[in-house]
């Protein structure tokens, strides 16, 4: 294969069990955002909009609508001989296989795909954060600094360091220490787990470290391993919007964010679009009694009732006298005559019927999740059915195919749960 100065390797394997029954049948890169697009898409389209033109995609739980998603690259401009994009799953090597078990074991148990490539400098990145950067400043910047490792920094509030993997540095951003969530932080630059490696530097690093821990993990083990033997690691202060949507309030926020007047994050930049694999779909249409407000709408959005302040996926249907509010409704998703629902996240596929009412109530934390559902929303999974009629409050978690016996006096209170499918992960 052709010599490649950088290539990428994508992490894109993660649960991400913060985001409850959003990612039970689908890895967290996988999840809809702003609805037309995936989470993935976002470090995706970095990568070809920074002239990246080789990665690899390192999947692993519920990788199925990742992979078809992803298909050979087309949309990314990817699909290409020399480099593209490659989908990189837990494989047997010898005589056994093995789960990636840490970020960098991830890493380790695909030096072959990358040495085939015999690249100067390799890029490792998360595939659940949005955002949009040019790694190739990256890359100028970790050439100029001749680093053996750059680590991309963002300030954060100094109360809130406590929360993050802390990079300390000296006055030229040269970093001595990392700090994984201190509790007493020296320093306010946190961590984006974007990283650019000498890869020669790194493979030795990978290969050491794989004899110590077989969970070997980029934060835990191989930066302070190479801070340790004195190489050269640099921080790279990046100052623009970044999102982990890594929980229900945080990805709800972001979606949020793309509806104000003003974007904090801008989807309609024609200098580094967005790419993902969309069907074409027929137009929006909005009916003679609809209203629409501060909302984004995607291909073939029927709207008869009224939405504020919201989200939607390609063919949702909001029937005549509905009214939804602060919410994200995923594709296909449909809300029947009459209907209130005001600050839900409802997935793909999911129904609600005629004069439902959901999320008003009293913010009681969920019973059986109160650390993961606690902020008011209230969520309903991929494929879920409600019935007519019935009243759901803040905080609820509903799964599965719902029916009027499900309700208690028709009502499910706040913090209350129905789970008709066993198996889900809340």
């Amino acid at each position: 294969m052709k010599k490649k100065e950088m290539i990428a390797m994508l992490l894109a394997g993660g649960q991400g069990s913060r985001l409850g029954v959003l990612t039970n049948s689908k890895a967290k890169p996988a999840a809809s955002f702003g609805g037309k697009y995936r989470i993935i898409d976002f470090p995706m389209s970095n990568c070809i909009n920074s002239g990246v033109d080789t990665v690899g995609v390192l999947t692993q739980y519920q990788p199925l609508l990742l992979n078809r998603h992803i298909g050979i690259g087309i949309p990314w401009d990817l699909d290409r001989r020399n480099g593209g994009v490659t989908i990189l799953a837990p494989h047997v090597k010898g005589e056994q296989g093995e789960w990636y078990s840490g970020t960098a074991n991830a890493i380790y148990q695909n030096i072959d795909f990358i040495d085939a490539y015999n690249p100067e400098y390799v890029l490792i990145l998360s595939g659940d954060h949005i955002y949009k950067m040019d790694y190739s400043k990256m890359l100028d910047f970790h050439k100029q600094k001749h680093c053996d490792a750059t680590i991309a920094v963002r300030e954060v509030p100094l109360d809130e360091a406590g929360r993050f993997g802390i990079m300390n540095t000296k006055d030229d951003d040269s970093i001595y220490e990392f700090e994984e969530k201190p509790k007493q932080p020296k320093s306010n630059l946190a961590s984006m787990g974007i990283y650019i490696f000498t890869w020669s530097k790194l493979r030795e690093a990978l290969i050491a470290d794989n004899r110590i821990h077989t969970d070997s993990d980029f934060g835990k083990h191989i930066i302070p391993r190479m801070l340790d033997e004195n190489q050269i690691m640099f921080a790279y202060r990046f100052n623009d919007y970044w999102k982990d949507v890594g929980t229900i309030e945080s990805y709800w926020v972001a979606n949020m964010d793309l509806i104000k007047t003003l974007p904090d994050f801008n989807l309609y930049d024609d200098f580094w679009k967005i790419y993902t694999d969309s069907e074409h779909q027929p137009p929006q249409y909005t009916g003679p009694q609809s209203d629409v407000r501060a909302s984004l709408l995607a291909e073939g959005c029927e709207v008869y009732g009224a939405v504020y302040n919201s989200v939607l996926g390609p063919e949702v249907y909001i029937d005549e006298g509905a009214v939804v509010r602060d919410s994200i409704i995923m594709e296909g998703g449909r809300i029947g005559k009459n209907s209130r629902v005001n600050r839900a996240i409802i997935d793909e596929g999911s129904s609600i019927g005629s004069n439902v009412v959901i999320g008003e109530g009293e913010n009681i934390p969920n019973e059986l999740k109160p650390k993961i559902y606690n902020t008011g929303i209230t969520v309903l999974a991929e494929a879920t059915h409600i019935p007519d009629g019935v009243n759901i409050g803040k905080n609820c978690v509903i799964v599965g195919t719902t029916t009027q016996t499900d309700y208690e006096n028709g009502r499910l209170v706040s913090g209350g749960s129905i789970i008709h499918e066993p198996e889900v992960i809340l």
